[in-house]
């Protein structure tokens, strides 16, 4: 899709921008000044840069960034989309992933993960070539949904929604290891860096802390002001865990004693959530159109910064560390009468209306 008139006019001053941040990348860690000033910088305003047309049929789940390669990966029901997000052009699709849900990519190994709720498998890719490498069956877990990849047990995490209990493969052999029960409905992972995995628990209102290594639920914590947690993310240097909740509340919760830090407000739907490092910059995608931006003071001082305008639909996201930018997916709908036995109209998709969302400060 070719860029707008006003994105080509400033196209100037946004490369300006981005020669400018990619400088303060390399000067942040000389003196906290400068630090904050660069943060500062990479805090402005967030607004749509791009809208790419990605097309196709099907619904759409969770994405996934790969910051080497530059890639996207897009879950669509049945395939997962290959995308270029800066041209917004279709590179490749992954076939035979019957109900994905999810991507983990294991980029030492040189391979990709894929859950798939409809058949309880997980597809193993290669990350050159996309092609599938083999399938790993979920055997005593039903519905792989949202899945993790850690690096330092070199595991693979995928949540089973249905079965109520998460499967590890270890990804040296893509050998399912071990299923792990869990106290509830598990709806979204993220790794620490040092060998554990939080996991929200949806229909509890609970936070479970799992040892990668051991293959064991270590911890469960609730989360008081929380309903239907949904989105998770992580702040490794704060020990700070993001926790978008379905009652409009984000939780800043401690990682390391599962206390609540602060509770802040977001949009309705919240699906996803992201932490920046470089610029202290906490996400939430909203399926009613929002995007929640909040601000990291320091490990206990957090504010709302923005409530950034995207699509309606666009409840999940992926972001990209290298230049700040958040991507999210929507699509075009109309609504149908209800008919008989139907509690409220049918929304259907436009043909060939579904897009990439491109949101970013410059």
């Amino acid at each position: 899709m070719k860029p707008s008139a006003n994105v080509s006019a400033n196209g100037k001053l946004r490369r300006a921008v981005r020669g400018f941040l990619m400088v303060c990348k390399g000067l942040a860690a000389a003196s906290a000044v400068t630090a904050g000033f660069c943060q500062a910088a990479l805090a402005s305003d967030y607004h749509l840069i791009e809208k790419f047309k990605i097309g196709g049929d099907g619904g759409w789940d969770y994405l996934t960034y790969d910051a080497p390669s530059d890639r996207l990966f897009i879950t669509r029901g049945d395939r997962v989309q290959v995308v270029n997000p800066t041209s917004g052009n279709l590179l490749a699709e992954i076939m035979d992933t019957p109900g994905v849900h999810g991507v983990a990519l294991a980029n030492e190994l040189g391979k990709g993960y894929t859950s798939n709720g409809r058949d309880n498998s997980i597809t193993v890719f290669d990350l050159k070539t996309l092609k599938t490498l083999n399938k790993v069956k979920t055997v005593g877990g039903e519905n792989p949904d949202f899945i993790v990849y850690d690096g330092v047990s070199r595991r693979v995490l995928a949540l089973n929604g249905k079965s109520h209990n998460a499967s590890v493969i270890d990804a040296a052999n893509d050998q399912l290891l071990t299923t792990i029960a869990l106290t509830g409905k598990p709806e979204a992972a993220v790794a620490d860096g040092n060998g554990r995995v939080f996991v929200n628990i949806e229909d509890r209102d609970e936070l479970a802390t799992i040892d990668m290594r051991k293959g064991v639920v270590t911890g469960t914590w609730s989360l008081p002001g929380c309903h239907e947690p949904a989105g998770l993310a992580i702040d490794t240097g704060h020990h700070r865990l993001f926790v978008g909740c379905h009652n409009r509340a984000l939780l800043v919760v401690d990682s390391g004693q599962g206390r609540v830090v602060a509770t802040l407000p977001i949009g309705e739907g919240v699906d996803a959530n992201a932490f920046d490092a470089a610029s202290g910059l906490a996400f939430s995608s909203q399926g009613d159109g929002t995007l929640s931006i909040v601000k990291e003071e320091s490990a206990d001082t957090f504010s709302v910064q923005q409530t950034a305008t995207t699509q309606h639909g666009a409840r999940t996201m992926a972001l990209n560390p290298n230049n700040h930018r958040v991507y999210l997916v929507s699509a075009d709908f109309e609504e149908t009468p209800a008919t008989t036995g139907q509690q409220r109209p049918r929304r259907v998709m436009k043909p060939n209306s579904f897009a990439l969302l491109v949101m970013g400060s410059q």
